[in-house]
């Protein structure tokens, strides 16, 4: 078999191969909350060196024994759980939020020298539809150029690098490699930190403000804090500033890190009982948000939503509040266009970032 892939027809003309693609990446979704959907997807998502540090020599029997023969069904029963009439809530709302994207990266644009404009696709690192995929679909449309976005605010190895390390991979079956270039993080980004403040600021005003604004952020081994991953210091980068545009005191404010995995010491204080030590401190009122996950998935549906409400209830609470993650918010589309379009500067004309 060829090593290498026959390439798409196209216009031979310089034009027709300067297109410029985004992509845009998210973390993945099982395709059914079925134990038949889960077996394959945690197969690839912790098949993932990135995601487990351990020699597959020693990690590979665990996954492929006890690891995939019991979580499959116990988190199939967490995906039925939030699963919705229309699938998956992480893809729901990327594939929303790619279409805002490409509605606003529209604006503006000429089909001129820059070969029709620029081209939008969105993926999943694990899952359909595939980071392979959609650079298919790219390369196909003409993009010569193409900009990874991976839908990360803070950088970690376990999920940026992913991404990265798996458009390597697809491209390597590539004859002709486009041009690249990767949006790493953007954890003080101005647009998104206001549209997170302006997303607490709103649920404010329909639902009162709690004693308590827990931002809970996933979590990662110790270890790779040690090792020299920044991903906790992203995470603080953020709590500080959204605290700041909340003009939120410290004591009304609490940061921590959420979805633990194994028995190895995470990024601390963890979430779930930090809210329940809030409840035995005698606050009632509790808002959480999530400000990692930019789409609503299941750790912040289902882990936060109703795990960590129930546990803080239990513990005495009253109000246990979950502010939603950002989604395909107006504001948030057009702050991610923005960094996209400054992304974007050099490959593109002025038409293409009015």
């Amino acid at each position: 078999m060829a090593r290498f892939r026959p390439e798409p027809v196209h216009d031979p003309t310089p034009a027709a191969h300067a297109r410029t693609g985004v992509l845009l990446a998210n973390l993945g979704t099982p395709a059914a909350p079925t134990v038949a959907a889960l077996r394959p997807w945690l197969r690839q998502f912790l098949s993932d060196p990135r995601v487990v540090e351990l020699p597959r020599i020693v990690w590979q029997p665990i996954l492929n024994g006890i690891i995939l023969a019991t979580r499959p069904a116990r988190s199939a029963k967490k995906y039925a759980s939030i699963w919705t009439a229309e699938g998956s809530p992480l893809k729901i709302h990327t594939g929303r939020l790619g279409a805002a994207i490409a509605a606003n990266l529209a604006r503006g644009q000429t089909a001129d020298d820059r070969g029709g404009g620029i081209a939008v696709a969105w993926a999943m690192r694990y899952g359909e539809p595939s980071i392979p995929g959609a650079l298919d679909t790219l390369r196909a449309r003409g993009c010569g150029r193409i900009l990874i976005v991976p839908l990360y605010p803070q950088f970690a190895a376990s999920t940026t690098a992913s991404a990265f390390d798996e458009v390597a991979r697809s491209m390597q079956s590539w004859r002709n490699v486009p041009e690249l270039r990767f949006v790493r993080s953007f954890p003080d980004d101005p647009g998104y930190i206001a549209a997170l403040s302006a997303s607490v600021r709103e649920h404010w005003a329909r639902h009162g403000q709690g004693e308590c604004l827990v931002m809970s952020f996933h979590g990662q081994p110790e270890r790779t804090d040690a090792l020299g991953d920044p991903y906790r210091a992203e995470c603080l980068v953020t709590a500080r500033l959204l605290g700041e545009s909340l003009a939120l005191p410290a004591e009304k404010l609490r940061v921590t890190f959420q979805s633990r995995f194994g028995a190895s010491a995470w990024l601390r204080p963890y979430t779930q009982p930090s809210v329940e030590a809030l409840a035995a401190e005698g606050i009632r009122h509790v808002d959480i948000i999530c400000p990692g996950f930019t789409t609503d998935c299941l750790e912040t549906l289902e882990e936060i939503g109703m795990q960590c409400r129930d546990a803080f209830i239990a513990r005495g609470g009253k109000a246990f509040h979950r502010i939603a993650c950002l989604n395909e918010r107006p504001d948030w589309a057009a702050a991610l266009t923005a960094l996209i379009r400054r992304h974007l500067e050099g490959w593109t004309g002025s038409g293409d970032l009015t």
